[in-house]
């Protein structure tokens, strides 16, 4: 990955965010609404804590068949990406309440599922939102050399069969969080002196990152092992099948939002000045769908609401529903894209379309 040089043109001759802004802040005004989260949101987090962690309590307490203990490991995998899509994610944007203390105490559940509050602030809110869909600043188009999400990235032979064997791996998003990926970041971020907000002291940092990870195995792993009414060999499985389904949801809903055929992937110029306005930018690179699928909207946290989130991080999902339709009709005055796909089909048809269109042989 390269170094962070990329810039966006301030001037903004269009004047299209300063529009958006305007009509997006009046909504608020107009409705005497805070832009934080409200009581629809403290009620969802008691839910999706409760899906994550009752299935816990019910493997601890009671001897269950191993079809229904598969079951209910499934179920926390569910729950496990709801957490992290409906609570974490708006707190480490600083949007779930209007008191940080409180966005600080819910962004650290991402301990519990297997991440670290920094690296997640420097990988998403850094240089996700910022250099968004950018070959070599963008880490969400990195994945080794095992898919090829861009066509910037080098190929191989073996991407021909990307669009058949790339889902297989989605699942693995969390688990490398709790094993490798979270102490190669740290290493990483901290030698390029990347943060979101103050730069950490690096031993605090490794202390803490050491400290969850042990405490992360304590409850997931130890304690099931000691106490569970199960054999260790069904605390793992039921472990990997926790995080596999976690990371699978998560893993698709990001990639629905980006990695897809009606997205852009510009470069910069030899200056590394990108074309558009960051604003701008941002509508080329996103896509939304399946926004008027309630359930949709409910589940992922407003994830399927991309476009409203890259532009307006710091407002809480459960506003996006109603100010998309500010933000769609600004783009289309001010003739800019304004992606989506209607159903969540026609998305991950996009997307698995966009993998086999990567995985052929680039021409000369």
């Amino acid at each position: 990955m390269g170094p962070t040089t990329i810039k966006f043109p301030r001037a903004d001759k269009t004047q299209f965010f300063k529009t958006l802004n305007r009509r997006v802040n009046e909504y608020f005004k107009e409705n005497n609404l805070s832009k934080s989260g409200n009581w629809r949101l403290h009620l969802k987090s008691m839910v999706m804590f409760g899906i994550y962690l009752g299935p816990y309590i019910l493997l601890w307490t009671m001897p269950l068949s191993g079809w229904i203990q598969l079951i209910l490991s499934i179920i926390m995998g569910v729950g496990m990406a709801g957490v992290g899509m409906n609570v974490m994610h708006d707190a480490n944007h600083g949007a779930y309440s209007n008191k940080s203390w409180i966005n600080k105490i819910l962004g650290s559940s991402i301990y519990i599922l297997a991440g670290n509050v920094y690296n997640w602030q420097v990988q998403h809110n850094v240089l996700h939102h910022t250099y968004t869909n950018i070959h070599g600043h963008d880490e969400d188009l990195e994945a080794g050399r095992i898919l090829r999400f861009s066509k910037h990235a080098p190929w191989k032979r073996f991407h021909k069969f990307q669009h058949i064997y790339g889902v297989l791996f989605y699942g693995l998003l969390t688990i490398n969080w709790a094993i490798t990926v979270d102490f190669m970041q740290t290493q990483r971020y901290l030698k390029r002196k990347l943060s979101y907000g103050r730069f950490p002291n690096p031993w605090r940092q490794w202390t803490v990152l050491v400290a969850t990870k042990i405490l992360y195995a304590t409850i997931w792993l130890v304690i099931p092992m000691l106490f569970f009414p199960m054999a260790w060999w069904q605390i793992i499985i039921g472990f990997v099948v926790m995080h596999y389904t976690a990371g699978l949801i998560l893993s698709i809903v990001f990639q629905l939002a980006h990695v897809i055929e009606d997205t852009a992937m510009p470069l910069p110029d030899e200056s590394g000045t990108m074309k558009n306005t960051w604003a701008i930018h941002q509508l080329f690179t996103t896509v939304n769908f399946s926004t008027k699928n309630r359930l949709m909207n409910w589940f992922t946290g407003g994830l399927n609401h991309q476009v409203e989130h890259h532009i307006f991080p710091n407002i809480s999902h459960i506003h996006y529903t109603k100010i998309a339709a500010i933000v769609k009709k600004t783009a289309l005055e001010f003739n800019l894209p304004y992606n989506e796909y209607r159903t969540t089909r026609s998305a991950i048809a996009a997307h698995f379309r966009h993998l086999k269109d990567m995985g052929m042989k680039p021409a000369l």
